[in-house]
């Protein structure tokens, strides 16, 4: 995990601040308009070149009050599975940005029902601009468990070449509603029209009730219109806990190093 013990200095720059960390590349925390009267917040580090660019979103509410010093509540540092493992992705030459929920959902439901909206493909299109133009490299969106309503849905709404995303991968992605109201899962959305690359990356033992694996296999029937897609099974590691949390088989705990070595190896050839 990165580390949080900050050095005196603090270097303000734009519309970002960069923090320099201890061993460590600077994390900055940075802000960028997306709509009318709306900003959007993301930590962001790089290395010196990168050779792809990530936009992580987290799980859960998506609300992962990062302050303007790069600080968040230690249960998204610790437990959600993109937001922990940012600095495997940073390791292996990926360019990284964590998002937060955007200025005007920064109180509940925070992004419950916003997931799939014009407002929130615009946010994060935003980020995906950003990156893009900072690096010039392909920018994927990885998203995890509830993270993939929202990667899901950018990737029906767009593509790579109308500011749109290169690639997609869903990780413990929510493909049922398990009864309950107002929830529309993956496999509900408007498949058919994702044409970039996707990864689905699963544990076969996801005991989460939103997450069946053996639904895995017609979410990948439903993507009919590209031609680059996958499932990435894991079985083993560690489990205990919420089936739903992150310290289950849902978060691939114990198997993070594997997990996004895969999915590093994956893009990168893709």
């Amino acid at each position: 995990m990165l580390l949080r013990n900050l050095v005196s200095l603090w270097v303000f720059v734009g519309a970002f601040a960069a923090v320099t960390v201890a061993g460590q590349a600077a994390e900055l925390v940075v802000d960028i308009p997306t709509r009318p009267g709306v900003m959007q917040r993301f930590l962001h580090s790089a290395p010196t070149s990168p050779r792809a660019a990530v936009v992580l979103i987290a799980g859960g509410t998506g609300q992962l009050q990062i302050d303007s010093g790069g600080n968040m509540p230690e249960r998204w540092v610790r437990d959600n599975f993109v937001v922990r493992t940012r600095d495997l992705f940073l390791a292996g030459g990926f360019a990284t940005a964590v998002i937060d929920a955007p200025s005007d959902r920064q109180s509940a439901p925070y992004l419950g029902g916003f997931r799939q909206t014009a407002e929130h493909l615009s946010d994060i299109k935003s980020v995906v601009a950003w990156l893009r133009g900072k690096y010039s490299v392909p920018v994927w969106l990885i998203g995890t468990s509830n993270g993939t309503l929202s990667a899901a849905y950018v990737a029906t709404q767009t593509s790579a070449t109308d500011g749109g995303p290169d690639g997609a991968v869903l990780t413990a992605t929510i493909l049922v509603t398990a009864g309950v109201p107002n929830l529309r899962p993956v496999l509900d959305m408007e498949l058919q029209k994702v044409t970039i690359p996707v990864l689905v990356v699963h544990h076969e033992d996801d005991g989460c009730k939103f997450c069946p694996f053996s639904s895995t296999t017609m979410l990948l029937e439903k993507l009919k219109s590209t031609s680059n897609k996958e499932l990435l099974s894991f079985r083993g590691g560690k489990y205990w806990g919420d089936p739903c949390h992150e310290w289950g088989h849902h978060g691939f705990n114990s198997q993070e190093q594997e997990v996004v070595a895969a999915i590093i190896s994956w893009i990168l050839a893709h």
